[in-house]
C-alpha cells in the first residue's frame, strides 16, 4: 500500500468524511469503527481526533478503549506480570466485549452501550453508566490485537509501528509484551488486513494509505 505523508489532524478530518457515509456491512443502525494498534501507537488519540471531527459535522460517536475491559487481576496475571503470551490471548475480556459493546449494536439492538467495565488501577468494576447510541451513530472503539477478535467492525484503522520504533515508544517496564506483537504481526498481518493503514514511527509527521 502506498503511504502519503499527512497531519494528524487532516488525517481525522478525512476519516471523517468517510465515516459519514460508512454504512453497517449488516444492515444494523450503528457503524463500528476499530482503531487498531499497541500501546505506544496510541490508537485512541486518533480515535478522539476523530470523535471531535464527527462531532463537528453534527453525527454522534462514542469513543471506547479495550483498556476499560480488562480481566481482573487475578485471571490475567495467573502466569505471573509479565507473561506475553497472558497478554496476547487472555488480558482483555471479549466476553464482556461482545456482551456490553458490540452486541447492543448488532441490528434490532439497543444501542445501549457500556463504555468500560474495570478499573485496572483499583481493580474493580468501574460502575459506569450505560450510554445510548442514537441509530446513526458511529462506535469509534481502539486498542491493541484488536485483529485477531473477529469484532464486527465495519471499517479498520491500524496505527502501524516498525519493530524499532515499537522498542523505543514502549516502556522498557513494558518490554515484555513486544513478543506479543510479533505474534500478532505474524499470525494476523494487521498492515495488510485493515482497511486503512496509518504509519507514526515519527509521531509528528505520520503517513497513510487506505
Amino acid at each position: 500500500m502506498r503511504l502519503e505523508a499527512i497531519t494528524w489532524d487532516r488525517l481525522a478530518e478525512l476519516l471523517a468524511d468517510r465515516l459519514t457515509e460508512l454504512a453497517p456491512a449488516d444492515g444494523g443502525a450503528w457503524p463500528r469503527v476499530g482503531f487498531d494498534g499497541a500501546p505506544a501507537a496510541r490508537p485512541g488519540d486518533l480515535a478522539e481526533r476523530v470523535g471531535e471531527a464527527l462531532r463537528l459535522r453534527g453525527r454522534p460517536s462514542l469513543v471506547v478503549g479495550a483498556e476499560g475491559f480488562l480481566r481482573p487481576a487475578s485471571l490475567r496475571l495467573e502466569h505471573g506480570r509479565r507473561d506475553a503470551e497472558s497478554y496476547y490471548s487472555g488480558w482483555f475480556d471479549t466476553g464482556a466485549l461482545w456482551r456490553e459493546v458490540f452486541g447492543p449494536l448488532d441490528p434490532g439492538g439497543s444501542g445501549r452501550v457500556l463504555p468500560d467495565l474495570w478499573d485496572p488501577a483499583t481493580d474493580r468494576a468501574t460502575r459506569s453508566l450505560y450510554v445510548q447510541l442514537p441509530p446513526g451513530g458511529i462506535l469509534l472503539f481502539h486498542g491493541p490485537l484488536l485483529l485477531r477478535h473477529w469484532f464486527p467492525f465495519d471499517l479498520t484503522v491500524h496505527v502501524l509501528l516498525s519493530a524499532g520504533a515499537l522498542r523505543r515508544r514502549t516502556p522498557e517496564a513494558d518490554h515484555w509484551t513486544l513478543p506479543a506483537f510479533e505474534r500478532y504481526e505474524s499470525e494476523t498481518d494487521p498492515a495488510g488486513t485493515a482497511d486503512v493503514l496509518v504509519r507514526a514511527d515519527d509521531p509528528r509527521h505520520p503517513a497513510w494509505g487506505g
